[in-house]
């Protein structure tokens, strides 16, 4: 089932969109033309209770002022570019930087801060989907190329949210991009997440320097803190004194899933239990990197569905994305698109119950 209604006005009076899209079983998620968004996600706990388990707001200025890109579509470039700098074939780009020296998240008018066009809405027999398109000019927040990109919300029974992105450009350009929804399983509003436990499965992250841009190095897990590959409460280390959890004030890096490109086949990256409520969230992804961010930036400043702030640890992100940095990193995944190639990509978010007994 699909219902359609307004959301809101932006600034230069587009008619932003909310789109509902529901299951039989009740299973069912909200997504906003504006950024192409995430809005909320409704999943059942063990009891057979239904919660919204993302962090959402309720007004259209509270996504155009808020600085957490709650559920957004990232573009053009997810995550960090060293002083906004790379080169292609040899010729020298400068993007808009928005992080100190940096760019993050395509500059500071990226594909999250804008009105996206709803393309097509389906009712599909296995479940309901719509699809959003935007049209990036050649200069845009200093990227080369004018570039199109398309990005799908799809529900699949019982309860996954797919996500399909697609993009192509005119000319040589590069392109990294990620949905950036915060994820509490104990139901939105809730408090900390600090008690979820997670398993990550990947052998390498990618260390940072004091500004969080990759050293370049994949470093083995093995007796760190950043060890997920059993499950493990995801506030057990986030004090500790390691060097790497200090400069991400908790846990902002990326964990390697591939050396090289994307797979053609999303495979499982993740894995959450929240032991209270037994639901269950798997992160299955083509892409070759998985952001753990465990919401260390949420301030306070804007209150979320519930009515309650979103503070630090209220939610987490696992964000499916190339690595960051990688224009600027020789051996890392590429991350250039070029006119001959159609970018493709897909991200599922698989919600389930673990209703076993907890002493």
């Amino acid at each position: 089932m699909i219902h359609r209604s307004t959301f809101g006005t932006s600034a230069r009076r587009d008619r932003i969109e909310r789109i509902e899209l529901s299951l039989s079983n009740g299973f069912s998620a909200s997504v906003l033309s504006w950024g192409a968004t995430l809005q909320s996600i409704s999943a059942p706990d063990a009891r057979g209770h239904f919660d919204s388990v993302v962090l959402g707001y309720t007004s259209l200025d509270d996504y155009r002022c808020a600085h957490g890109r709650l559920g957004a579509t990232m573009g053009r470039y997810a995550n960090r570019i060293a002083n906004g700098r790379f080169e292609i074939d040899g010729v020298a780009y400068q993007v808009e930087c928005n992080e100190g020296k940096h760019a993050i998240h395509g500059g500071p008018e990226g594909f999250d801060r804008r009105p996206w066009q709803v393309a097509r809405i389906v009712d599909e027999p296995n479940g309901p989907q719509v699809r959003f398109e935007l049209r990036s000019p050649a200069g845009d927040q200093g990227f080369p190329g004018a570039m199109v990109m398309a990005v799908t919300y799809a529900l699949v029974p019982p309860g996954d949210v797919v996500i399909t992105y697609e993009a192509c450009t005119d000319a040589p350009t590069v392109f990294n991009t990620t949905n950036h929804a915060y994820f509490n399983l104990a139901g939105e509003g809730s408090g900390s997440v600090l008690d979820h436990e997670v398993t990550l499965f990947a052998d390498r992250f990618l260390p940072v320097d004091d500004e969080l841009i990759p050293l370049g190095e994949m470093r083995d897990v093995t007796g760190t803190v950043f060890d997920f590959r059993e499950p493990k409460p995801l506030g057990r280390d986030i004090r500790s004194d390691d060097a790497q959890v200090r400069l991400g004030r908790g846990f902002d890096h990326c964990y390697v899933l591939s050396s090289s490109e994307r797979s053609t086949t999303p495979r499982l990256a993740a894995r959450v239990l929240e032991p209270t409520s037994g639901r269950t969230l798997e992160v299955l992804t083509t892409e070759p990197g998985l952001q753990l961010h465990s919401g260390n930036v949420l301030n306070g400043r804007y209150g979320g569905a519930s009515g309650r702030a979103y503070r630090q640890s209220d939610g987490f992100c696992l964000e499916a994305q190339h690595f960051p940095n990688a224009p600027n990193v020789s051996h890392f995944p590429s991350t250039v698109l070029r006119p001959e190639t159609v970018y493709r990509s897909m991200t599922v978010y698989r919600f389930g119950v673990d209703d076993t007994p907890r002493v």
